[in-house]
């Protein structure tokens, strides 16, 4: 049996998961633990990650670096995203943390993060034709998936932390930022052309921010099991209610929300735009959410790749 940790270092969480692999191939995940460290906070127009941020990164990757390290027969695989991607300063960063963690982060491209999504998802739902939306905080991964193929796929430049910073969406939600908000967003959108492609496609939904919309309506319909979100479905509108209800709200009033976690609410408004311009522009009717995504694509691509697992198909 083998060990494998995977380190995914993103824009507003460090994510890590811990695999066992059978000698068979056969798989399963025995643990996963988040922190919130958001790495993209106050990057600006610069794109200059801030050594707070970076201090508080490293501080969580040594945490999680004692919990996998005396694990047997042990692979980690460490990856980052949109953040550091776009980091000016990424290979001070990246020299922090191979100096200070001892690990070696793989810089992962936008395309490279979309696929992945796109491998997780694809493996863990029965999705034939659809969007997938990966919803970051400093990204958006969107992949158009036809006959369980990966037709098309895109990273855009932004998410939850950079919308919320750039359109003043931390607080108070006034009426002229999120409609700046909206135009930037809906403009970008409409720049990728195979968008038109998928018209009325159910849109796939991954990413801290929409599992937090998930949350708050499991939560609202009283389900047991709130953190039970694979395969979860939601209706367009009532996205767009819970959106509504999001905007008319203060932060502090965000905070009370059953369902939103305290430290994502300043953040939630500018992570679920990207989703609430897609359903418009695609007049898709509803959402389905998947716990799978770029970590477990890449635990489906090393069990596929490696030469030890061949022989067992």
């Amino acid at each position: 049996m083998e060990n494998l940790a995977i380190v995914d270092l993103g824009s507003n969480s460090v994510r890590m998961g811990i695999t066992q692999i059978e000698n068979d191939g056969s798989f399963k995940e025995v643990k996963r633990i988040k922190e919130d460290t958001r790495i993209s906070e106050g990057m600006g127009a610069e794109k200059r990650l801030t050594k707070v941020a970076m201090d508080r990164t490293i501080k969580a990757l040594v945490s999680f670096k004692k919990l996998y390290a005396n694990l047997p027969n042990l692979t980690v695989r460490a990856i980052t995203t949109a953040a550091v991607r776009q980091a000016v300063n990424q290979t001070e960063f990246l020299s922090r943390v191979q100096k200070e963690v001892g690990l070696k982060l793989q810089v992962l491209s936008g395309d490279d993060e979309a696929y992945y999504d796109f491998l997780g998802a694809v493996n863990a739902l029965p999705l034939d034709d659809c969007i997938i939306l990966d919803t970051g905080g400093a990204s958006c991964e969107l992949i158009h998936v036809a006959n369980r193929k990966a037709k098309n796929l895109i990273s855009v430049p932004f998410g939850a932390v950079n919308l919320s910073e750039q359109f003043h969406f931390e607080n108070i939600i006034t009426a002229g930022n999120l409609f700046s908000g909206q135009v930037f967003v809906r403009k970008r959108l409409q720049d990728i052309w195979w968008l038109n492609d998928a018209m009325h496609l159910p849109i796939v939904l991954l990413g801290g921010a929409n599992r937090t919309l998930a949350r708050i309506n499991r939560k609202a319909q009283k389900m047991v099991r709130v953190e039970d979100i694979h395969g979860y479905r939601l209706k367009t509108e009532t996205v767009f209610d819970t959106f509504d209800r999001l905007i008319s709200k203060d932060n502090s009033q965000r905070q009370a929300i059953d369902g939103l976690e305290y430290d994502r609410a300043d953040i939630i408004v500018g992570g679920m735009l990207p989703l609430v311009e897609l359903l418009q522009l695609l007049d898709s009717d509803r959402v389905i959410f998947s716990e799978s995504g770029v970590r477990e694509g890449i635990v489906s691509e090393y069990v596929s790749q490696h030469p030890k697992y061949q022989a067992h198909p």
